[in-house]
């Protein structure tokens, strides 16, 4: 395979070698790896990528226009997704007598982190020349099946339900923004953040900070959605159960979810 060929190539001490600038250097791993993920295609695709240039000028133009339509699709849905998490940690924190004192700091930090997700989101989209969606109409019972509000315990199971959510769905739209580098890294940096939310609220309904197979821990069937699909064991044709167990098999690989999917699980609390 050919990524046999580019492992080599940075196993190589002159390819970093300290006569290079950095900038040279990025630029020669750039290259080098462009060639590589050509070379590394069919042949009849490879064929493909080899056009001429005013058609290229012309597919570049295309390209330019999808990748943008992408991108700020994948950016609208992670604002949807910041706004619910943003309003529903807002009233938790104002619904007198709801959290403990003893818990009132990490919603607190919590609540600021998804606050300043939704400044970032809604000014990249602007810089973009997009205007970000306006916040929904949230109903955080779902039509009467829950009530967080009144119950903290229900309260919690939306939070985690909410962060575990954000974990996938950042992740599973981690290829839509792979064309603007600056959002890709933020978003990236966002999902960590995400990720350490719900592993907090998952460790404060005495859950483990990880999920094992589709079970996302002392949770109601309503939420199931937001588990589905992380059973899975096999990554990139490696079977994670044969050595570790199909439960630490699966908790070790996170899955991502889907666009649609992330958008049908925010659906049920929009009305």
């Amino acid at each position: 395979m050919n990524i046999l060929k580019l492992l080599d190539k940075l196993s190589d001490d002159k390819f970093f070698t300290t006569e290079t600038s950095r900038l040279e250097t990025l630029t020669n791993i750039s290259s080098f790896g462009k060639k590589a993920a050509v070379a590394a295609l069919p042949l009849g695709l490879g064929a493909l990528m080899s056009t001429p240039a005013k058609a290229e000028t012309v597919d570049s133009q295309k390209n330019a226009m999808f990748f943008k339509s992408t991108l700020t699709d994948a950016l609208q849905l992670a604002l949807t997704l910041e706004y619910l998490e943003d309003e529903y940690y807002r009233i938790g924190l104002n619904t007198s007598g709801l959290i403990p004192s003893s818990d009132r700091t990490v919603f607190q930090q919590i609540s600021k982190h998804e606050t300043a997700h939704v400044a970032f989101l809604k000014s990249t989209l602007t810089s973009l020349g997009t205007t970000p969606n306006a916040k929904p109409n949230f109903d955080f019972t779902a039509g009467g099946n829950f009530t967080p509000f009144t119950n903290y315990s229900q309260f919690l199971i939306l939070a985690q339900a909410f962060e575990d959510t954000g974990v996938r769905a950042y992740k599973g739209q981690a290829g839509n923004v792979m064309s603007n580098k600056t959002v890709l890294q933020a978003a990236l940096q966002i999902h960590s953040v995400e990720a350490r939310h719900a592993s907090q609220v998952r460790r404060m309904r005495a859950n483990k900070g990880w999920i094992e197979l589709a079970n996302g821990g002392n949770m109601p069937a309503a939420t199931n959605p937001v588990y589905a699909g992380e059973d899975n064991v096999n990554q990139a044709g490696f079977n994670t159960s044969t050595s570790f167990g199909a439960a630490a098999g699966s908790a070790a690989y996170d899955e991502i979810l889907s666009g649609s999917d992330a958008q049908t699980i925010a659906g049920l609390f929009i009305v």
